[in-house]
């Protein structure tokens, strides 16, 4: 079950999507928007979960509809992958810098999705897309994803910042879902998430 492949079809997109918390550096992004790909695989690579997507989407408007519902899809898997949440950590953190730039993220899988998201890029585009749609992307991830997530990021590069905070996400989320040493605990004083 730590294995998830989901489909969303809309009118706007289509996007095709495998997560497998358990097997590091599998899959192919392609979502059309190759500073996206760039994020996502940096979030896969750094978070040590395999992660494919092939998303179609309605470009020739804009990249927002793409982002979103990749952000949408990818909380839906994680949700799914982590389901009762016997066995994770639940909680982790991570602070990663990229040169002059800092990015900490810290996040709880325990099914409240709500975000907080703090920093600021300079310019109005970074990889050639709108800077609002990187936090509308994780926004969307962790309301359907159930995850409580607080972002920060500091420095003067855009793109650094931005490839900082797609790193420590994925560390974060990888380390967070990571099964501990008790299969059979529920990380809940509730016993469920």
């Amino acid at each position: 079950m730590r294995c998830v492949t989901l489909t969303r079809k809309t009118k706007e997109t289509s996007i095709d999507l495998v997560l497998d918390l358990d097997s590091p550096g599998r899959g192919e992004i392609s979502t059309g928007i190759a500073f996206f790909d760039h994020m996502l695989t940096a979030m896969a690579t750094h978070g040590r979960f395999g992660l494919s997507c092939r998303a179609k989407g309605d470009l020739e408007v804009d990249v927002h509809h793409t982002i979103e519902d990749t952000g949408i899809v990818l909380g839906q898997a994680f949700r799914d992958a982590i389901g009762d949440g016997r066995g994770i950590t639940r909680f982790s953190h991570a602070i990663i810098p990229m040169d002059e730039s800092l990015a900490t993220v810290a996040l709880d899988c325990g099914g409240r999705g709500y975000l907080v998201y703090r920093g600021a890029f300079a310019h109005p585009r970074v990889g050639g897309i709108e800077r609002e749609i990187f936090e509308h992307f994780f926004y969307s991830l962790c309301i359907h994803g159930g995850i409580t997530a607080h972002l920060t990021m500091e420095g003067k590069n855009d793109h650094h910042k931005c490839e900082a905070l797609f790193k420590a996400f994925g560390i974060a989320i990888g380390a967070a879902t990571r099964l501990g040493g008790d299969a059979d605990h529920v990380p809940s004083t509730k016993g469920v998430l």
